[in-house]
Formats: structure tokens, sequence, C-alpha cells
């Protein structure tokens, strides 16, 4: 046995083993399985094999997935060493024995067929194909019948595979000349009796996967209209395909009928319907487009209009609506389009009292640090100060894969004033200087410093600024969104919430490494700073020692401040920190809230 099981390497095929441990695995190599046994099958029983497969999967110390993969290739090499009597057939076999083994069945069953799938992309053997084809259809019958115990989708996967047709089951079906039918005719009524079957038991992505494979079309709309009702849309998918355009065009209806526009919206894409539904093609898209705007990406909003004219008039209109004034501007340059001034001035009236403004909370003054003596001066003010606001903003990056922007600014609001730091200027040109004064206010522990979902923002600056120690630890450190249950919105929906009206979002992701910023560029990311510290005052105001004022509770501020965040970590609601400052100065801060 030990040299049965002692390697499990390349099947004839490769002279490097697939190695199934974990990397200074200690332990006896029994995960594998050897060369020599699987090096030629020609007299290897379904029986033998599946055995040591088990044994290489069960002493294999990799994750389960990782496993499955390794094994899957290895069977896959080892259908071109002889099975008897041919790859095809062999499988078969295995599978009529694999049952016996238990709870190693499902898994093992959808290796080996996965295995043989690959297998006959690139060899076939005509002979053996025919005789596995017939074999799989008797399988299919014994599973039905309940003679074999095998799930549901790997008899699917075994009529795909060895692509059984209604003839290679009625070559089985001996009571078709008692039924005076032909063994086709026998075998459709049988098959067609397993997919009621698997109806009647709402399995219908099963049953829409064997109509499909013997091309059965006597199910019509109310089939589709079953799954419909049940949200079985991936199956009414396929079924609508499978059945053809006409099907598609009723699925395309009931979907908009149903308000389940991005499913229209997908098989109009995917079947080439657009001229057969041109209005609910760009009502999809337009919807696409309103959510993106939301979210505030808008570069990524443009590139989906595609150019369209309509659409990019839509776009247009979303970023008046939200009061985006300049990227109307440059839309309207960039495509030649016009007739919106008039409609721009209109909507930005009706937008005054939609959101929070910077003048509603007394801001006296925004400043701009880009060079060392406004840097110096800003840290002195900031030092004075008891309470301050703290966020980040960087460009965002769309493309899949690739990193994150570095940070390009950071904004310290105090009462009055908010001071936003060009961070990316600042490193290049006097990067110890910077280091020193953000560290001096951070890491204060005389000052308070509030943040909403900080601990992103502490990451992204780390990842950003690396040789900086100024960010890799914090002292008084209160992030907002740990306080309170969040609001749908973020801290949009807090500000709503407590102070009666939220942010505007739209410029959250725009480009913040151009330079100059915009004035509403600026003034979002003053607004963001300062918000925190009406948030945190307003809640303090109005909170009661006892029961509290209607619309709040008593919160326990202290319990969320964070005093070290070497290791940032999310601190658990109502919990406290390792390490805290002194509940006196706590009280202190809070009382002046």
């Amino acid at each position: 046995m030990e040299e049965i099981i002692a390697g499990f390497s390349g099947m004839g095929l490769e002279e490097r083993p697939m190695d199934l441990h974990k990397k200074n695995d200690k332990t006896d190599q029994t995960g594998t399985i050897c060369v020599h046994a699987f090096s030629d099958l020609t007299y290897m029983s379904p029986v033998v094999f599946l055995y040591l497969l088990k044994e290489c999967y069960t002493h294999g110390t990799l994750k389960a997935t990782t496993k499955f993969r390794a094994l899957q290739h290895q069977v896959y090499q080892v259908l071109h060493n002889d099975p008897q009597p041919g790859p095809s057939t062999f499988v078969i076999q295995c599978l009529y024995v694999l049952p016996i083994f238990g709870i190693y069945c499902e898994g093992f069953s959808h290796l080996i067929v996965s295995a043989l799938r690959r297998y006959l992309k690139l060899a076939t053997n005509q002979a053996d194909s025919l005789e596995a084809k017939d074999l799989a259809g008797q399988l299919f019958l014994d599973i039905v019948g309940g003679f074999l115990n095998h799930d549901e989708r790997i008899v699917v996967k075994i009529l795909e595979v060895f692509d059984v047709k209604l003839i290679n089951i009625g070559k089985f079906m001996c009571h078709a000349k008692e039924m005076n039918d032909s063994s086709g005719d026998a075998a459709k009524k049988f098959v067609e009796q397993y997919i009621f079957g698997l109806v009647e038991s709402q399995s219908y992505m099963t049953a829409v996967s064997l109509l499909e494979q013997f091309s059965i079309r006597q199910s019509g709309k109310s089939f589709l209209f079953t799954m419909l009702q049940s949200k079985e849309f991936k199956a009414a998918d396929k079924w609508a395909t499978f059945m053809g355009k006409q099907m598609l065009c009723v699925l395309v209806q009931e979907y908009i009928d149903r308000n389940l526009l991005k499913h229209a919206y997908d098989i109009i894409k995917k079947n080439n319907l657009r001229q057969e539904f041109p209005d609910v093609y760009h009502k999809c898209k337009e919807s696409s487009l309103k959510k993106l705007a939301e979210k505030g990406c808008w570069e990524v909003a443009e590139a989906k209009t595609n150019g369209d004219r309509q659409l990019l008039e839509y776009l247009i209109y979303l970023a008046m609506e939200a009061g985006y004034s300049e990227k109307v501007d440059e839309l309207c340059d960039r495509y030649s389009l016009t007739g919106f001034l008039d409609v721009k001035v209109r909507e930005a009236s009706l937008l005054q009292n939609r959101f929070l403004h910077l003048n509603e909370l007394a801001v006296e003054e925004i400043i701009w640090v880009d060079e060392v003596d406004g840097l110096r001066n800003a840290t002195c003010h900031i030092e004075g100060c008891k309470v301050l606001g703290l966020d980040c903003e960087w460009k965002p990056n769309y493309e899949k894969g690739s990193k994150p922007n570095k940070v390009s600014i950071m904004q310290i609001a105090s009462d009055k004033m908010v001071f936003i730091f060009d961070l990316i200027k600042l490193f290049e040109d006097v990067p110890d200087i910077l280091d020193n004064c953000l560290a001096r206010i951070l890491q204060s522990p005389s000052i308070l410093k509030l943040g909403y979902n900080f601990q992103c923002d502490v990451r992204q600056l780390a990842h950003s600024y690396g040789d900086l120690e100024c960010f890799k630890h914090f002292e008084m450190l209160l992030d907002v969104q740990n306080v309170f249950k969040e609001p749908r919105g973020g801290l949009s929906g807090l500000a709503k919430k407590i102070l009666g009206a939220g942010l505007n979002k739209t410029r959250r992701n725009s480009n913040w490494e151009q330079r100059p910023l915009t004035k509403n560029q600026l003034e979002y990311a003053a607004l963001d700073a300062v918000v925190l510290i009406h948030i945190f005052r307003h809640v303090g105001s109005h909170s009661q020692p006892a029961t509290g004022t209607e619309g709040h509770e008593k919160i326990e501020w202290k319990s969320y401040i964070v005093s070290q965040m070497d290791n940032i970590k999310k601190p658990k609601k109502g919990m406290k920190s390792k390490k805290q400052p002194k509940e006196a100065q706590i009280d202190e801060h809070c009382q002046s809230s």
C-alpha cells in the first residue's frame, strides 16, 4: 500500500508530481497516488481506481477546492493511459461503482465526468464513444428507476457529456414492444414523465436542461410563466433561448410587465432584440446611468452611453438634477450639445434647499495647503482645537485589477475653518515636515478626531504614503459610523437624519488629482469633514443622561474612541479599545460638545 499511495505524478504525461499537500507539510506523503499505479490502466478495475482516488483525497492537506481541481487534472491525465475498454466506458463503469463510496459519491462523480469532458475535447475513440453513449442511456434509466443513487445535476452532466439521445435510452426499454410503441416513442414518454416530475418538484433548471438535451419543445408559455412566478429567471432565460425568438420576445415583455428592466435588457442585448424593443433598451440604459450617477461614477456612466445622443442628453439631465454644473458644461462642450443652459439655471434654483450647504454650517474659510509655510500655519491653528473632522479623497480607478490611486487630499476641519492638504505635492516637496506636522495632529492625545468609515481612509493613507510614520498611529480617533445604526446613504443619510438635510455626493468620484480643484470640489471636500463636528455636537447637545429626548438616545461617545491604531480594525459597537485615554480627558471633549 505504501508504494501505491507514495506519489501522484505525471500519469505518463508529466515527470513532475502534482503535490496535494501544503508546502512544508511534515506529514507522510500518503495523499498522492504513485506513477506506477496509474501509468498503465490496462488492468486496473474501476473499484481500485476509485479507492486510490479516495485515498489521495482524504490524505491531502490542501483546501478542498484546491484538492478537487488538482485531482480533476490528474484524472484527465489518467484517461490517456489506456483504461479498458476505453476512457468513456471506463468512466461509466466508475459511475456505477461510485454509490458504494457514500459521501464521496457526488463530488467524485462531478470530478471524473468533468475530467472526461475535458479529455473528449482533444481525443476521441469512435467505438468507445458509441458504446459509452448506449451505456450512459442505460445508466440514466437505472438512476431514474431508483437502482442507482446519483444527484440530479450529475444526471444532466452525464447526458450532456456523453451526448445521450432518446435512441440510446430506447435501446434498453424492454417494455416498448408490450406498449406497442417504438423504442424512440417509449423513450420520449419516459423522459417526458421524468421531466414532469422535476417540474412538479420545482427543479426547473434540470427540467429545462433535459428538454433542451432531448429537443422536446412541447411545453409552451404556461411553463415559462410558471418559472417566472417562482422567480426561476435563469431557467426561464435558458428555456426561452432554446425555444427561439418568439419565446424570447414573450419573456422580454413579461420582464417589462413585471418591471424587471435589468432582466429585459440582458435578454435584449444577448439576443440582438434591440429593434424589437427600442424604447425598453433606452429605458434600461437610462436606469443604469441613473444608478451610476447616484454613486458619483460619472466617467463610467459617460462610457456606457457609447456616444448615443439620447443617452448623453439624459446623463446631462441627471447632472443638472444633481446640481453638478461643471459636469453639465463638460459634457455639453465635449459632445457639442446645446439647449441646456436655460434648463440648467432653472434646475439650479430648485436645488438650493435639497442638500446641506457650507453657509449653513457657519464655515468662514476653506484654506488650501500645498507649501511649507501654509503647512506650519495650519498645524499651529489645528493644535489649538479640541475637536476636528477628518476626511480624505482620491481619484477613482475603474480598471479591474489595477492599483488604487494615491490619496490626493486630506481635509481637516475645525469649528470655522477647513484646511485641505495637498498630500501629493507636500509629500513630493517636504515629506519630513509633512510627517512631523501631521503626526502632531493625528497622534495628539488632547485633540478628538472625528471620521466616518475612517478605517478605509487609514488603509488608503498607509498604502499611499508608507514611508510616513504619521499614518501608522492615531490617538483619540472616533469613527462616527460605529456610533450609529447606519442609515441608508452613508454619511449623507446620517446628516439627513441628524441635521435635517443630506449631502450632495455627485462629486465623490471626480478627478481629485486635477489642479486646481474646482470651487465645487473644494466645497464638497470641506463639507464632508466639517459636517462630522456638527453631527457630534448636535447629538451631544440633545442627548439626556436618563431617557433622552425624542429621536435621540443617550450616546456614550467615549466607549467608541480609539487611541491605538497600529493594527486597523473596526471595533465592535460599544466595545472599548485595548488602550483607552483618561476618562476625564474624554469627558472634557464630550462635555464641550
